[in-house]
């Protein structure tokens, strides 16, 4: 019985709406006919399109939450809220870093002037020696009796050149024998220094400073000229040899100052001496040297090393990476603010430090919005409060200003 009568009652009620819908007929505000009535269809279609659109308090899902907020408070006469601190232009040190080697600057190769064969080897592999040391000495052979001999034809051609001359001036001797007596003197004395010289050249001296190394002659051994007596490495100055990229060789000039620091652990201060006039074919990138005093020798030869070169400065902003931002177009930048108005500025980083990051194309001194730069959109009126003088950088105008430097 309960189901036959529910059935009955939900049966009622069909029948009850059906001949409402056949009336045609919509009643607002339950004032009757007359009063508020209309017609369903066009109602319906009414409010389907209404929900077409934006209902009323509606968010639109492709605005920027900057946007939604300075939507919704476009009817409202409070401003947003933000904080910024001022930054002024400071200058950047230029440091470009180059890796490489250390290179000893020459490594000599010191041969005779003449042929004998080696009767001594005055040094030993791992020595120092300085300019004008002996590294070994040649079999002098007939060359000291050349010498003695020579000597003898000079002291003979002096003692009578002396007669003739005290001859000439007691009148004893005609005046034109002294040009024969001259050229005897001549001839005796060029013998003398050819000798001389021979004799000399049987000592094979160095004439860089710098360190024995292989290869060293040995006693017995046949030298002649280009036959090498011993190989001497100058160790100092010393040189770093590494490479500019193309896109720094235009800031690159010889005399800048460097640091160069081994993986020895080795810290010492260089000067640019060369930069390649063309580029490498493989890398397009310069080969630069860099000179290193090394009086006491304790940087060695083909160690690899890191040069940092200070190229000059330039003017930039040190900022905190958290003021970094991007724009709708997915441009890098900072907002700031300008008599009470947002705008944005975009930036190129050129350095990253522990302090922050590096970056330029900003005035030189700038408001930059350091809190709430995410909820405030170019052009926005704001409340802006400044907190300078807890994180913000100050430098001289004027240094800031003056350019790239060397």
């Amino acid at each position: 019985m309960r189901a036959v009568y529910s059935y009955g009652v939900a049966g009622i009620i069909l029948v009850a709406g059906a001949a409402w819908l056949a009336t045609g007929t919509f009643v607002s505000g339950g004032n009757g006919p007359g009063n508020g009535e209309r017609p369903i269809i066009p109602a319906l279609h009414a409010d389907a399109s209404a929900g077409g659109h934006h209902a009323e308090g509606a968010v639109d899902p492709h605005l920027t939450i900057a946007e939604r907020v300075a939507e919704a408070g476009g009817g409202s006469t409070a401003l947003q809220s933000v904080r910024t601190e001022t930054y002024q232009m400071q200058a950047f040190k230029i440091e470009v870093p180059l890796r490489g080697r250390t290179k000893a600057k020459s490594m000599a190769t010191i041969t005779p002037e003449t042929s004998g064969v080696v009767t001594a080897v005055n040094v030993t592999k791992g020595q120092t020696v300085a300019v004008g040391d002996v590294l070994c000495t040649l079999d002098q052979g007939t060359r000291a009796a050349a010498v003695a001999t020579a000597q003898a034809g000079l002291a003979q051609a002096q003692a009578d050149f002396d007669t003739n001359k005290s001859l000439r001036d007691k009148g004893l001797a005609p005046a034109n024998s002294v040009n024969a007596l001259e050229a005897a003197l001549k001839a005796a004395q060029s013998q003398f220094d050819q000798a001389t010289a021979e004799f000399d050249r049987t000592q094979v001296k160095t004439t860089v400073a710098g360190v024995v190394q292989d290869p060293v002659t040995t006693v017995g051994s046949m030298l002649s000229p280009g036959t090498p007596c011993a190989t001497v490495v100058e160790l100092d100055p010393m040189l770093f040899v590494g490479t500019v990229p193309e896109a720094r060789i235009g800031l690159a000039k010889i005399g800048l100052k460097a640091q160069i620091e081994t993986v020895t652990g080795q810290k010492i201060d260089g000067e640019v001496s060369y930069i390649a006039p063309t580029a490498d074919e493989a890398t397009r990138s310069f080969p630069v040297e860099i000179q290193i005093a090394n009086a006491d020798g304790a940087v060695r030869s083909g160690i690899t090393a890191t040069a940092m070169v200070a190229m000059g400065t330039m003017p930039a902003h040190l900022l905190p990476q958290s003021v970094l931002t991007l724009n709708d177009d997915g441009v890098i930048g900072i907002r700031a603010v300008e008599t009470g108005e947002v705008k944005f500025y975009p930036v190129t980083i050129v350095s990253d430090s522990r302090e922050g990051v590096w970056v330029t194309g900003l005035p030189p001194r700038v408001d930059v919005i350091t809190v709430g730069q995410e909820f405030v959109v170019p052009g926005q009126k704001v409340d802006a409060t400044n907190v300078t003088g807890t994180g913000s950088t100050e430098a001289s105008p004027a240094a800031a200003t003056e350019g790239v430097q060397s």
